[in-house]
């Protein structure tokens, strides 16, 4: 039934106005005590096979929502009562800003994909810091996603950070450094790992400092080179950090600018997450994110050592139900392969 409305009546409206309504929509039933209570009773993950724990975090299920959707953490609670093991809002950023003129959001239907230029629209970390103050009315592992400020020069991205980093970090499951985003200039350089060491020890020192030490991950864009790759998670294991996630969106494409999403971001998604695996073992948490579609997807991304999978692009030709129905085929692939829990099979096909 979605993808019949999708095909005929949501493709036909601007992408950014369809993801607004329905994050507005989010919203109110985030608001709803009956209708989200009701809602997490019947689709989120309670199967005791599926729960994870990473980072001494402990999550329902390894499959969350990837950092875009929910930019201002404005609707967790209605995205964790969809089905979703955690939510990861953001990107945020220090001050408030609207992001890149419009339009700025694409779909690439036969590709499965998005293309994005949104330039970190946020209402500033300050805004989300209050949002989520407020009492959940159901269990939600949120992770926080920030970024720079685009008016801030490059000499002042650390002080920015650190000033997202304490609004934010105290409130957050876990925190992520997102420096590989194509849309915020001069943004990806911050990958080079003689810049991203002091930007990674400032915020480690505010999130170490919270009262039950907020983890702290990076993540990295799918078009690095292999040995940058390798140099970051080298530098990952040097300081101390509690996981990666790879990957961020792909400016490798023909057609609009900006970066893609989806589909087309699968084969290099998983590349990098099996080079990770061989670098570090399980000495850090992998969250594996890039083309992720269906229980297939996640499966294959767990046997390759990601402790956590994340998905978006596939909830948008998915529908609201997709995170349901990949726990629920979780569940009954791990019975069909005599495991009892989603641990035994996290780097099978890695070992």
């Amino acid at each position: 039934m979605y993808r019949l409305l999708f095909s005929l009546v949501l493709c036909r409206f601007d992408a950014e106005a369809v993801h607004h309504a329905t994050v507005r929509l989010l919203a109110v039933l985030s608001r709803l005590p009956v209708v989200r209570k009701a809602m997490h009773r019947v689709l989120a993950p309670h199967d005791p096979a599926l729960r994870v724990s990473a980072f001494g975090v402990h999550f329902p299920s390894p499959f969350g929502l990837a950092a875009g959707f929910d930019k201002d953490a404005a609707c967790v609670e209605a995205l964790s009562a969809l089905g979703f093991g955690h939510v990861e809002v953001g990107t945020i950023t220090a001050h408030a800003q609207p992001g890149n003129p419009r339009p700025r959001l694409f779909r690439l239907v036969r590709e499965r994909a998005i293309v994005n230029r949104m330039g970190f629209n946020n209402s500033g970390a300050h805004a989300a810091a209050r949002r989520l103050r407020r009492t959940r009315g159901v269990p939600v592992v949120v992770g926080v996603n920030i970024g720079k400020t685009k008016v801030v020069p490059e000499s002042g991205a650390i002080d920015d950070y650190v000033t997202s980093a304490k609004e934010l970090a105290p409130l957050a499951d876990y925190l992520v450094v997102n420096v590989s985003s194509p849309n915020t200039p001069g943004l990806r350089d911050l990958q080079a790992v003689e810049r991203l060491r002091p930007l990674l020890a400032a915020v480690k020192e505010v999130t170490d400092a919270t009262p039950r030490r907020t983890p702290l991950l990076v993540k990295i864009a799918p078009d690095l080179a292999d040995e940058d790759v390798d140099a970051v998670a080298d530098l990952a294991l040097e300081m101390g950090l509690d996981g990666i996630i790879a990957t961020n969106t792909t400016i490798r494409h023909s057609g609009e600018s900006g970066g893609l999403s989806g589909r087309p971001l699968k084969k290099r998604s998983l590349e990098v997450l099996r080079r990770l695996r061989a670098r570090v073992g399980d000495r850090l948490a992998l969250v594996s994110v890039g083309g992720v579609e269906d229980v297939d997807d996640v499966w294959q991304r767990l046997l390759a050592g990601a402790t956590l999978v994340q998905g978006y692009t596939g909830m948008i030709y998915g529908g609201p139900l997709w995170a349901y129905r990949i726990h629920r085929a979780l569940s009954r692939r791990l019975l069909r392969h005599g495991a009892s829990s989603v641990r035994d099979i996290i780097g099978r096909t890695a070992a």
